[in-house]
């Protein structure tokens, strides 16, 4: 979509919904929306354009965590993080903890053990939420990322490990 399509899209949506929000926006575009809607706030690491409401949402129930196995899974994660904000969940964020540095997700295991749901994010082979799950007894939604080096086929390599993951809870 081009910036005015997205502006006139958010001005409709403005109107109907308390949140409003365009994801995988580039700084190009978004300045061109705020221009327009200097009400907009954009989000770089999530590359997302959003117009909150005055008054934030009142909280949710539950807590969300996100995981990442290392820092390239960060644009991914974030957009995560902030879609859930911007509806009101309270958000944990662990990054890095992947499984070439297994001591550092150990050492936030509280983290995972405090957690309603368990958002996890990994690129290279996608291990990282086969061992959250296999650590936690709550729902974890396994993302693949298309970023790592080696052979990830572009993702394919993380989808198909979170696919046959034998680790219980896994979406």
């Amino acid at each position: 979509k081009t910036a005015m399509q997205i502006v006139e899209i958010m001005k409709v949506m403005e109107a109907r919904h308390p949140v409003v929000m365009a994801t995988r926006v580039s700084a190009e575009k978004s300045a061109e929306i705020q221009a327009a809607l200097p009400q907009a706030t954009y989000f770089e690491m999530a590359r997302i354009c959003a117009i909150q409401p005055s008054v934030p949402l009142a909280i949710r129930p539950g807590k969300l965590s996100i995981l990442t196995a290392g820092t390239a899974d960060l644009p991914v994660a974030e957009e995560a993080a902030v879609t859930a904000e911007l509806c009101g969940f309270q958000v944990t964020r662990l990054w890095d903890v992947g499984v070439a540095g297994i001591h550092r997700l150990l050492s936030n295991r509280h983290v995972i053990d405090q957690s309603d749901v368990l958002i996890v994010a990994a690129g290279m082979e996608g291990a990282l939420p086969s061992v959250v799950a296999g650590l936690a007894d709550r729902p974890v939604v396994a993302v693949p990322t298309s970023v790592g080096y080696g052979a990830s086929f572009n993702g394919l390599a993380p989808l198909l490990t979170m696919l046959n993951s034998c680790a219980t809870g896994i979406g």
